[in-house]
């Protein structure tokens, strides 16, 4: 079993526009060629012909049993009436989460604007997925997108679930410190690479992920994403086989956390 808690469809080359079936298919192409068993699709900050909205997608996705819904909102634009969307969408189990991108809006994730993102992530146990580290665009801030600033939110909001993309790349130990000393804080590894793994590369964040588990101890915390299409799904799956744990530590890491965490139903799978 795997599931991938981190992929997008946005076409992210904007000479053309791709259409949103065109997206899933790719991505579901993807899944079978290398045995993915489900997916969770992470909707954008941004919202335009090339990056579609969260309706859409929950509507394109409703009868691809193998696809979830991660609602990305953004921290400038968000209104009243998104929310209600959102908190919907919620009620239906038709979302798995939320996501938000500092470095890519400025702003810190312990701002009082997104208390409001906080409490209704409570309200439905679903978990707050923050974007961390290296931006894929250079226009990114960095300093917004640092883990350590997430230690703020899980410590006022101890019951929120939180999920540090990247593990925070490349500031990958000061994401294992908050990490380790948050039970409510969870990491995925998803784009430590653009397309493959360089086998130098490969070793070197092996050996960074290895560490990570040996300070916080049993992989509970750690989940299994790509950020498909940015990186590729065969070249993760091939760095994964390369860690250095017990096959039920793998298992851990490639589907249970995440199963646990998004409440993916996996008996339907």
């Amino acid at each position: 079993m795997i599931i991938d808690v981190h992929t997008h469809i946005n076409n992210y080359h904007v000479e053309k526009v791709v259409s949103l079936e065109a997206c899933l298919d790719k991505l579901t192409e993807s899944m079978t060629n290398n045995k993915v068993d489900y997916s969770l699709i992470l909707t954008s900050y941004v919202t335009n012909e090339h990056r579609p909205g969260i309706k859409k997608v929950v509507e394109a996705t409703r009868d691809r049993n193998n696809l979830g819904v991660v609602a990305g909102i953004s921290y400038l634009n968000y209104k009243e009436k998104d929310l209600r969307e959102i908190s919907d969408y919620l009620k239906e189990g038709q979302i798995k989460g939320l996501k938000l991108y500092p470095g890519y809006e400025p702003f810190y994730p312990y701002n009082e604007r997104l208390k409001v993102i906080y409490d209704l992530a409570l309200e439905f146990d679903v978990p707050v997925m923050f974007h961390s580290g290296d931006t894929y665009a250079p226009s990114g801030r960095i300093r917004y997108s640092h883990p350590i600033h997430i230690d703020e939110v899980a410590v006022d909001f101890p019951d929120l679930k939180i999920v540090i993309c990247h593990v925070g790349n490349p500031w990958i130990k000061d994401c294992m410190e908050v990490v380790y000393k948050n039970k409510n804080v969870y990491a995925d590894f998803s784009g430590l690479v653009l397309g493959d793994f360089s086998e130098k590369f490969e070793r070197y964040m092996k050996g960074q992920l290895e560490e990570m588990i040996l300070y916080a101890g049993e992989p509970e915390y750690l989940l299994y994403g790509t950020d498909w299409p940015i990186s590729s799904m065969r070249s993760y799956l091939s760095f994964m086989n390369q860690l250095d744990l017990p096959d039920e530590k793998k298992e851990l890491i490639l589907w249970k956390n995440a199963a646990k965490l998004f409440k993916i139903d996996v008996s339907k799978l």
